[in-house]
């Protein structure tokens, strides 16, 4: 069943007043909503050094504190320490009904998409979030937040201020981020990891498993919504910020980070929007016109979500990318690219080198206009193994996420392909468990 965009109606302008109220009426509002409009909320008092914060007390504005606990879930805090000095949130989450006894499940880490962080896998109830229904299936559940976002702890040296801190993009988010999340995993654990990942998530992903030292700490992958090539984007708010190469007007006035509740994120969405669509309707022109039910509280904390910092260079490489129709490194120009890589271009990311034996699962939506089918296509066309997939029309980009029927359309599919890898690893006495 196809069903009216709920998207309807919901500008930036609007959304933005919208949290100001909120802000001033908290304690009538819902805890979620209150979560996202809070933009420092992932701040942790005092500098990490890294590795385990089991020990130590919980931070009292924590992905934990703030949305799982309240919950009943159990919930823990990492902090994870990355080679080029970043400081990263890892949540562990099980159930409180599920008992495993001392021996937990098989460990799963979940990767957020760009604009958003680990709370994208608790937006819903316990029911309808993924991360909750993994963790009543049995396994041993792990949120990745990368760098710069509201739960991960900043750096050993840098402030979030500096233009420093904000000077990374996907290959770093691929090469440390999610390299040393799998690796802590790993070590905690003393097991083959699952990951799941959407969107962006799916980019690191893909760009990370053409290493082998990474792959090697990887069970089998579940990627929602994947994205290497996006030549094809249909999105048409998205094609009109790349037609004003908006990148490079970002760039040509020096910022380093884009905030989109700021005075001038406002104006630039405006001007954007102005004389080509309604800012109105400024969601559905990113995702698609049909899209699977949300529920109130999804659709309200999306809206916020989409609002929250994000460094230059993702949009830069993101625009390069579609406009260039290649999966690569990010590109300085042809000078610094010598200097960088050795090479005038950037480096691609060789998805045939990916090993054939990895296990891919994918779930794709034929009304996607970010992940577009014939990018799609050209992704599994370069990839040594055939994932298994799953297809359904009618979704589009965050339906994946945040349908109200993802369990019994997507979630399930995923858990009895997950099950299925374990089974065999297990089989061929390759698991602990």
């Amino acid at each position: 069943m196809i069903h009216k965009s709920p998207w309807k109606g919901f500008g930036l302008t609007t959304a933005l007043a919208a949290s100001s109220e909120i802000e001033r009426s908290a304690p009538v509002m819902s805890l979620l909503i209150c979560v996202f409009i809070l933009c420092s909320a992932g701040e942790v008092a005092g500098v990490l050094t890294g590795g385990s914060m089991k020990d130590r007390p919980l931070p009292v504005q924590s992905l934990c504190a703030q949305l799982v606990q309240p919950t009943g879930y159990p919930c823990s805090e990492h902090a994870v320490q990355t080679k080029d000095g970043y400081l990263l949130a890892l949540q562990r989450v099980s159930s409180p009904t599920v008992n495993l006894g001392s021996q937990p499940g098989p460990p799963v880490l979940l990767l957020h998409g760009l604009f958003m962080a680990g709370d994208a896998w608790f937006l819903d109830n316990t029911e309808q979030s993924l991360g909750f229904i993994l963790a009543d299936q049995g396994f041993d559940v792990w949120v990745g937040n990368v760098r710069g976002t509201r739960w991960s702890h900043g750096h050993t040296t840098l402030s979030e201020k500096s233009k420093a801190f904000w000077d990374w993009s996907w290959q770093e988010l691929a090469q440390y981020d999610l390299a040393e999340m799998i690796h802590y995993i790993y070590t905690m654990t003393n097991t083959k990891t699952f990951v799941v990942g959407h969107s962006q998530g799916t980019i690191m992903a893909l760009a990370a498993f053409t290493q082998p030292e990474i792959v090697e700490m990887v069970e089998a992958a579940a990627l929602l919504c994947p994205i290497s090539y996006l030549e094809h984007v249909s999105a048409q708010f998205v094609l009109r910020m790349v037609n004003m190469h908006l990148d490079q007007v970002i760039l040509a006035m020096g910022i380093h980070q884009l905030n989109f509740r700021s005075n001038f994120g406002v104006y630039l969405i405006n001007s954007v929007c102005e004389g080509h669509f309604d800012c109105n309707d400024l969601l559905s022109s990113i995702t698609v016109d049909k899209t699977a039910a949300l529920t109130t509280h999804a659709l309200t904390t999306i809206l916020d979500m989409s609002l929250i910092h994000h460094p230059q260079k993702i949009y830069t490489i993101c625009f390069k990318v579609i406009r260039a129709g290649t999966f690569a490194k990010y590109d300085y120009g042809m000078w610094r690219n010598l200097k960088h890589y050795g090479q005038v271009n950037p480096p691609r990311f060789d998805l045939n080198s990916i090993p054939k034996s990895l296990p891919i699962w994918m779930g794709y939506g034929g009304s996607d206009a970010l992940a577009d089918l014939t990018d799609f296509n050209h992704t599994l066309k370069e990839l040594p193994s055939k994932p298994e997939l799953l297809y359904l029309e009618n979704y589009g980009h965050i339906d994946f996420l945040l349908s109200v029927t993802a369990k019994e359309d997507v979630y399930n599919n995923m858990i009895k392909f997950f099950r299925s890898q374990r089974k065999s690893s297990c089989s061929a006495g390759l698991c602990n468990i």
